[in-house]
């Protein structure tokens, strides 16, 4: 197979020419693969998988169909192409294509796209709790009772920002790491971010003349949480804010662009030149920088159990592999770095009822088995009930919408084509807000010049989740907006623009008229976007229990944790979260992992 030529492959697959035909009776790529070639053209001689993350049979399908940019160039759609992968790392052709089982396509998991493969089921997840898991306890015990099959300094779970910022915040501090993460991509949900990183008093800010201070950024925080965040934990999440950019600006990331998020004072939401998504390219950097480390990361490897001596100190980590089953990790400190739990509509809504049955923002592996974890090793969780709304996913394709389209001069207008609120209030309100109107869901409306003020619109319109048209009142007529009513509200809007106030809806920030080229909407409605509470975590990012007593050895970082945020967080302060304290975390666990 490897010396087939990629044309031959892809139209193999994809039922355009070639050995399709031959193909009629196979129900999965294993038997399609049969007819044509051997079985070691995908498997090792002795037939065994390779790892986990399926390293070597990754190799074999590039070697016949090429990268995932090359068949990204052969599958191109009108709007979408699943190929043109928007996830960081190196995306493996087994995170969708399988081989003796129905495919699936993982980007269903998150988007209501027609998405057709050859050999493929219906996504859906059918992951056992780590409470189901825990009655396996035949293969666990055997697992356990067996030597470890690795030996670390520390184990990083989930492949996040704060994850990988864990690990290699651990490596260069001198301790051997192992990363691992459950699902078959990299990049949690900070992947999906796109708004930017907030950071006070930055070079960046300097050079735009931007005035702001750690302090200013504090009191933001605190208000937008409505002071019930930790005082301690924001006080390092914005006074460390300027170094985490630094950090990630001297390992390659461009945080040039500043722009400004709902809830804060001052431009300070720090993203690629042009407005590019911050998030895809900070996971991007910090893999390629974990690449470098030679940092061994793990897919497809779930974390279940937190392993403690007899003294009640961390000695490593149960995890499951896909394929290798159970065994265990011996480490001096474990770093859960697993994110939230918003994509858990069961969880959320016993949480929070007003959310049942609400969408998630989230990627799939955003469960909240990570809080099983850390509770199960003893760790107290705080603010469970503070669950936050973001007020813009896309109805159409299930995309959410960045809050930056807003700051940059966007505006919100329900079918009647009124504005109704702040477009860059807390997102709480504004989710509120837009609930409270007919249908339950509003329109962005931006021209041009906002278009060209921020280029991760541009991925929008190419999926076609944003219509456009010439004037208004088309625009109106296309999405069901009373379009009369819309260019007197955009009119209106624009004068607010001219006269530098916004007297209808106290907005901070008038950046731009709407008066330049075509128009465009995108309908949005809130999804469950960001879990604020999580494991309880002091200021070195220790895990503590209910009697606020460290748990030795055992560390935590990210949307895992609580109090960072209090009732809500503010757009811009996750991705500052999760690089600022998945580098105390990574620095704190391999400082202990020295002393033990």
């Amino acid at each position: 197979m490897k010396k087939m030529k990629l044309a031959v492959c892809l139209a193999t697959l994809m039922g355009t020419a070639g050995l399709m035909g031959n193909a009629v009776a196979a129900d999965n790529l294993a038997e399609f693969h049969e007819q044509n070639q051997e079985c070691d053209s995908c498997h090792t001689p002795d037939g065994e998988l390779s790892n986990d993350s399926l390293t070597y049979e990754n190799a074999q399908c590039v070697s016949c169909h090429g990268t995932l940019a090359e068949v990204a160039e052969t599958t191109k759609h009108e709007h979408y192409n699943a190929h043109a992968s928007h996830f960081p790392g190196e995306v493996a052709c087994t995170s969708c294509h399988s081989a003796h089982e129905k495919s699936m396509v993982y980007c269903d998991s998150c988007h209501s796209f027609d998405f057709n493969m050859p050999y493929a089921k219906k996504w859906e997840r059918n992951e056992p709790t780590i409470a189901e898991l825990a009655k396996d306890k035949s293969d666990r015990q055997a697992a356990l009772a067996s030597a470890p099959r690795d030996t670390v300094d520390v184990v990083i779970v989930g492949s996040g920002g704060a994850g990988f910022s864990a690990a290699i915040s651990a490596t260069d501090s001198g301790a051997k790491v192992i990363l691992i993460e459950k699902e078959p991509v990299i990049g949690g949900n900070a992947k999906l971010a796109a708004g930017g990183m907030n950071a006070a008093w930055t070079d960046q800010q300097k050079a735009k003349d931007i005035k702001d201070s750690p302090e200013s950024m504090y009191k933001d925080t605190m208000k937008g949480g409505r002071n019930l965040n930790d005082p301690a934990l924001v006080e390092i999440l914005t006074s460390h804010s300027k170094a985490s950019v630094d950090w990630m600006t001297k390992m390659g990331a461009d945080l040039n662009d500043v722009g400004r998020m709902g809830g804060a004072s001052a431009n300070r939401a720090h993203r690629p030149t042009g407005g590019a998504g911050v998030g895809a390219h900070v996971v991007q950097v910090l893999y390629d920088n974990a690449v470098k480390r030679d940092i061994d990361l793990r897919m497809n490897t779930r974390g279940i159990e937190v392993l403690k001596d007899d003294d009640g100190k961390v000695k490593g980590i149960l995890v499951k592999g896909m394929y290798k089953g159970y065994y265990w990790v011996k480490a001096d400190a474990v770093v859960l770095a697993t994110g939230g739990f918003a994509k858990n509509n069961d969880r959320v809504a016993s949480l929070d009822p007003k959310l049942k049955g609400f969408i998630s923002t989230n990627q799939p592996g955003a469960v909240g088995d990570g809080l099983d974890v850390a509770q199960n090793a003893g760790g107290a969780l705080k603010d469970m009930q503070y669950i936050q709304a973001h007020p813009t996913l896309s109805v159409k394709g299930g995309v959410m919408v960045t809050e930056a389209v807003r700051g940059n001069g966007a505006i919100l207008v329900n079918r009647e084509g009124k504005r109704f609120v702040n477009e860059i209030t807390t997102r709480d309100k504004a989710s509120a807000a837009i609930l409270g109107q007919t249908g339950k869901s509003a329109f962005l409306i931006f021209d041009d010049s906002v278009r060209k003020s921020l280029s991760k619109i541009n991925k929008y319109i190419g999926l076609g989740v944003a219509p456009t048209a010439d004037s208004l009142v088309k625009l109106g007529k296309m999405e069901g907006i009373d379009g009369k009513a819309l260019t007197e509200t955009v009119a209106r809007y624009n004068s607010l623009v001219a006269s530098g106030k916004d007297t209808d809806f106290e907005r901070p920030n008038l950046p731009r008229a709407l008066n330049e080229g075509n128009y465009y909407a995108i309908e949005v409605t809130p999804g469950v976007h960001h879990t604020m509470g999580g494991v309880m975590i002091d200021t070195k990012a220790e895990v503590v229990n209910a009697k606020k007593q460290v748990i030795p050895g055992l560390y935590g970082a990210g949307e895992v944790t609580g109090g960072v945020h209090g009732a809500n967080r503010l757009g811009g302060n996750a991705i500052s979260d999760i690089v600022t304290f998945g580098r105390l975390a990574g620095e704190e666990a391999a400082k202990y992992s020295k002393k033990n």
